[in-house]
């Protein structure tokens, strides 16, 4: 049967744990320069810088991209779009058609984030979060991996004690384009008694469940051979349905140890055990909330990457963290999550994972050397912002010297 992840648009490349740095080597990894080839590879990548502090990590990571490129023998082509809150105050529209366009032309997405306060009161049709939306339906992205990895370098920054914390590399396979985000029917009315109401409807097609349960079971098969399917089968049809299929698919995978548990249980789960987990799949509100949880055992929302895939087409690749409006402009935001966007950009969107694993190696780095921003700073390390935090990174990206992993 045919990888899963090749359905993805994904070209054909080694696969490792998904863990977004690679695991320990029984030697030092030695990153060498090399010249660019004369015949360079070139990709069209659409930037969506968005709001808040998007455009700050954005320029970030398209440095680390070029650099990483350049050495790698890699020629990208950027084209700057605008996203969200931006978008509002040009065009009138979260997504104007332009930017869908370019998107869906390119080889690959880089958005930073969007939102924020100034849009809150805006109609649903006017927030920049609906832009989101119509992007990743535009997309056809139904397959979102958001892994969970908690750095040996930054365990103390995590909120959970060390020995619950140390260890954890989980992978949360989130279903993207269904659920209740886009079930209908949905809006606003009254109801017998005359009250207002708001509804939305949670609904899921065998299909869509049959898709996202064999990415995860491919995603689970590549790391521990372990996965965890979360549900609220005891109360929810569309979660009854939900079961049923995963159940059905895994007998496509008995290398591939299913378990089961309710979203409640999961979410508890999480903060008392993370280690029991490996690989997570769940639908689309679920994994919304689950993969954010999860993001907060690493020690900051600031260093976790996405990456939502098609069965054809360019994929969409961003940090998880917000737009952070509070801090927008002064230097202060974390980059390492949009730049390990970029190398999952390249690892699952082009397959080029030479170039993805040195910008990995290159971030961790730039964390053994000391460098922090103010999201994961601890006593003894070096307080940076996010300028020079990317400086650190390509530094690292460039460097000949052994990397200790």
């Amino acid at each position: 049967m045919a990888s899963s992840m090749q359905a993805l648009n994904v070209r054909p490349f080694r696969f490792n744990s998904t863990s977004v740095v690679p695991q320990r080597q029984p030697r030092p990894v030695i990153i060498r320069c090399s010249a660019a080839s004369s015949t360079a590879k070139s990709y069209n990548i659409t930037l969506l810088p968005g709001d808040g502090i998007g455009p700050e990590v954005i320029s970030v990571a398209k440095n680390v991209l070029n650099l990483a490129g350049s050495i790698e023998g890699i020629e990208f082509k950027f084209n700057e779009k605008l996203m969200g809150g931006a978008a509002l105050d040009a065009t009138g529209v979260p997504l104007p058609e332009e930017t869908l366009t370019a998107a869906k032309q390119s080889d690959a997405v880089l958005l930073g984030a969007i939102g924020g306060y100034k849009w809150d009161k805006n109609e649903k049709h006017l927030k920049p979060e609906t832009g989101l939306l119509q992007l990743r339906e535009g997309l056809k992205v139904f397959a979102n991996l958001r892994p969970a990895s908690v750095l040996p370098q930054l365990v103390d920054a995590s909120t959970l004690k060390k020995e619950v914390a140390e260890g954890v590399d989980l992978m949360v396979v989130r279903e993207l384009t269904g659920g209740i985000y886009f079930g209908k029917p949905r809006g606003f009315g009254t109801d017998e008694n005359g009250n207002e109401i708001g509804f939305n409807t949670e609904v899921y097609a065998a299909y869509e469940i049959d898709r996202i349960a064999r990415i995860a079971f491919e995603t689970a098969r590549k790391r521990s051979g372990k996965l965890c399917s979360v549900d609220k089968a005891n109360v929810l049809e569309a979660s009854m349905l939900w079961r049923k299929r995963v159940i059905a698919i895994a007998a496509e995978y008995p290398d591939v140890e299913l378990s089961h548990m309710y979203v409640d249980n999961a979410a508890m789960q999480l903060v008392r055990n993370p280690k029991q987990f490996d690989t997570i799949v769940t639908n689309n509100i679920f994994g919304d909330i689950l993969s954010d949880e999860a993001s907060m055992i690493t020690g900051s929302i600031g260093m976790l990457p996405s990456a939502s895939l098609s069965s054809s087409g360019p994929g969409l690749f961003e940090p998880i963290h917000g737009s952070a409006p509070d801090i927008a402009g002064q230097d202060k935001a974390n980059p390492l999550a949009t730049i390990l966007s970029a190398a999952m950009l390249l690892k699952y969107g082009l397959g080029e994972v030479a170039a993805a694993e040195r910008i990995e190696l290159a971030v961790l780095d730039a964390l053994n050397r000391g460098f922090r921003t103010g999201d994961i700073y601890s006593d003894g390390n070096k307080l940076v912002g996010c300028k020079e935090m990317g400086e650190e990174v390509l530094k690292s990206v460039d460097t000949k010297k052994v990397v200790s992993v």
